[in-house]
């Protein structure tokens, strides 16, 4: 399928508009992530990764959702299109008023694109707090583990490296309140 296609394909079976309606839509919504619409007769594997990225987001736009989850939005590009993809989200956040849940392994995207963050073990969550708070003064032994592993712009600059010990952590522990609205299951 083309881009159009694939993007007329959601407002039709939601049957949002008219023909010519849609096709507005479409063109709108490849402006607003970042593609002009005349490559919008293309098929996906015409476009780069980031290219690809976009679309899938302008996918995800098309039914004016307030909520978008983004899983690994980023994983697969190149540092440069990474922040540009990044910056297109933050855009798109402030613009529609929209409302991520953002899935990912890099903690410093974490830290900068989000404001609250919640941090999963074994597929439980561990702790969850506003990002100030949980990356500054992390309660989990598997929260202290991970921002320990995050690399560091100065090779010279002292590492306290953390190995998590299975040991120290209890898995029946429930999340209790540390301070206003940073919970950690210690």
């Amino acid at each position: 399928m083309t881009v159009r296609q694939t993007l007329a394909e959601v407002l039709s079976v939601h049957d949002i508009g008219t023909k010519d309606s849609r096709a507005a839509r479409i063109d709108d919504l490849l402006e607003r992530v970042g593609l002009s619409p005349t490559l919008a007769n293309r098929r996906p594997r015409q476009f780069s990764g980031g290219q690809r990225q976009r679309i899938g987001l302008a996918r995800a736009l098309a039914l004016n959702p307030s909520f978008v989850i983004l899983d690994e939005p980023v994983s697969a590009l190149d540092v440069s299109v990474q922040a540009q993809v990044v910056n297109l989200l933050m855009d798109l956040q402030e613009q529609l008023k929209l409302t991520y849940l953002f899935i990912a392994h890099d903690l410093r995207l974490v830290e900068h694109i989000c404001s609250r963050v919640a941090v999963m073990f074994l597929g439980k969550i561990v702790e969850m707090g506003p990002t100030a708070s949980l990356f500054a003064a992390p309660q989990h032994p598997y929260t202290r583990a991970l921002l320990s592993a995050i690399p560091v712009p100065d090779p010279d600059a002292p590492r306290q490296r953390i190995v998590l010990d299975p040991a120290s952590v209890n898995r029946d522990a429930a999340l209790k309140e540390i301070s206003a609205g940073h919970w950690a299951a210690i």
